[in-house]
């Protein structure tokens, strides 16, 4: 069974234990008391309310204490089985939405979600990826999206896919006039665009590791002469790369040689986004990418609950 199956049992049995122990107290049976010490005869009415009112007192007080008892107990029991270890929040275009991944598995991020089955990592992963984002629409959405800036605020791990999108723009907005001069002009945006996403990142988490995933050529081997598209990918692709890694907790992740590989499908039927097999490379690839951040991660989660068991 794996762990979030598990984990899913367990949340129902504990649920299934809260109902019980409500009901227990709902449909108690009034207390009973031993009033053998207590005679009208020899005591005035005044005394008699007032230790009846004691032995209800005492009564109640046992029912708070144990009601607050299986309190306790849920609530750590529930702590322990839906902790997580790992927060990330996945931000970008349609390869973060998994978009052509024709298991819809969400992309390489089912593929991250796999990987942490098996090695029993608890990980939260919010998707934020959007179908057609360019780097001033993520930026909007980093200011005015309250779940999105919430998710970047909690997270450990931060990764993020943009830019396609603003060079498909090129293309289309100069598709009469396709030269070099376009795209060298519109990458001096692009970056000042990346740098402000990233400086608002870090405005909402300092701590947080960010990933940079960068482009691949999914016309590689077709449109090789048109106004060198090859060589325009590889250079936005490094401005990216050291744009990224000006930051102290900046990575960037290569992908360009994944979608390189000869006599494999990796794309999906638009040629464009990759398939289940092509995101399963960028996952292995991210994942490997990760390792070193997740193990000091886990080990830092493993040691504070030592210290709180303590």
């Amino acid at each position: 069974m794996s762990y979030h199956r598990k984990k899913r049992f367990i949340i129902a049995l504990i649920s299934l234990l809260i109902i019980a122990g409500v009901s227990f107290f709902i449909f108690r049976p009034l207390p009973i008391y031993d009033t053998t010490s207590i005679s009208p005869e020899n005591e005035d009415i005044g005394t008699v309310i007032e230790q009846v009112d004691q032995k209800d007192e005492e009564v109640q007080s046992t029912a708070s204490d144990l009601s607050m008892d299986l309190k306790t107990a849920v609530e750590q029991t529930l702590q322990i089985f839906t902790r997580t270890d790992i927060k990330i929040a996945a931000l970008g275009d349609s390869l973060t939405q998994g978009v052509g991944d024709e298991a819809n598995n969400e992309g390489y991020i089912g593929v991250l979600r796999h990987y942490f089955d098996q090695q029993n990592i608890r990980v939260q992963v919010d998707n934020f990826g959007k179908r057609g984002n360019r780097t001033d629409q993520l930026l909007t959405r980093l200011k005015e999206e309250n779940d999105l800036i919430k998710s970047v605020e909690g997270a450990d791990i931060i990764l993020v896919t943009i830019g396609a999108n603003d060079l498909m723009q090129v293309v289309r907005n100069n598709a009469l006039n396709l030269n070099l001069d376009v795209f060298n002009a519109e990458e001096v945006a692009y970056n000042e665009r990346l740098i402000e996403i990233f400086d608002t990142i870090k405005s909402y988490n300092a701590d947080a590791e960010i990933y940079l995933l960068g482009f691949f050529n999914p016309f590689l081997g077709y449109f090789d002469d048109v106004v060198a598209l090859d060589e325009i990918l590889m250079r936005w692709n490094n401005s990216g790369k050291q744009v990224i890694e000006s930051y102290p907790n900046g990575q960037h992740i290569d992908l360009y040689d994944l979608f390189s590989l000869k006599d494999i499908a990796l794309l999906a039927d638009d040629n464009f986004h990759p398939n289940n097999t092509g995101y399963t490379l960028m996952g292995a690839r991210v994942y490997n990418h990760l390792r070193e951040e997740i193990e000091t991660l886990t080990s830092h989660t493993t040691d504070d609950t030592s210290s709180s068991d303590s």
